[in-house]
């Protein structure tokens, strides 16, 4: 009974090291549609960053000139 757990236990171990240095097969070369859909998804990507930050400037300055002006006019009086 020992002996039959042992090889079983040697298989599982050969198994497992086997399995853990197996190469995958190459991925699929993409075609001229996926890159060309890769593309214009990262355009649209960054151009909504863009967008989102010139939103966050503007309201940065925005309020950056509101403070500016009450903290001027606390000085003067």
């Amino acid at each position: 009974m020992k002996k039959i757990l042992a090889v079983v236990a040697a298989g599982l171990l050969a198994g497992a090291f086997a399995a853990s240095h197996a190469k995958l097969p190459p991925a699929p070369a993409k075609s001229e549609e996926q890159k060309a859909a890769e593309a214009q998804k990262a355009a649209a990507a960054k151009a909504k960053d863009a967008e989102l930050l010139n939103r966050a400037t503007e309201k940065a300055v925005a309020n950056y000139k509101k403070n500016k002006a009450a903290s001027m006019g606390a000085a003067k009086k």
